[in-house]
């Protein structure tokens, strides 16, 4: 090798590294991503549980045992159900795509929760409530 190809080596190396890692860090960052309504439902339906939560101030809430536990099945029939320690709710839910807000009301309520979606992608779930507490679900 010539002496310039040489000096060359541990640059080319160094930055063929810069332009793995800022590849890797874009692809892997899903926050702000919202694909489909078919993300969170599957093909039929899909089972959320709770990843992390985080309070208002973006302070980590400590999840108990029984909350760790707990389920949001989201069906393709724009219903959904969830299972915690106080027993189980269904109802039906809208999810807006364009406004990213996913709403939630309860069978029987005239009421309904509305969060602003964060990230949605086939096994990432971000919801965002009114008071700018986070809850961040996995796909079972």
């Amino acid at each position: 090798m010539t002496p310039f190809a040489l000096s060359f080596r541990p640059y080319l190396a160094t930055l063929l590294c810069a332009f793995a890692l800022l590849f890797t860090a874009a692809s892997c960052s899903d926050k702000g991503k919202v694909e489909g309504a078919n993300m969170l439902y599957g093909t039929n339906g899909k089972v959320w549980k709770t990843a992390k939560e985080t309070d208002a101030a973006g302070d980590k809430v400590k999840q108990t045992d029984a909350q760790q536990q707990e389920t949001l099945h989201i069906f393709s029939n724009n219903t959904y159900s969830m299972t915690g320690t106080g027993g189980a709710t269904s109802g039906k839910f809208s999810f807006d795509q364009g406004a990213k807000t996913l709403t939630l009301t309860p069978d029987g309520s005239t009421s309904s929760n509305t969060f602003n979606v964060e990230t949605l992608t086939d096994n990432k779930l971000t919801l965002v409530g009114t008071s700018g507490a986070k809850l961040m679900l996995e796909a079972e």
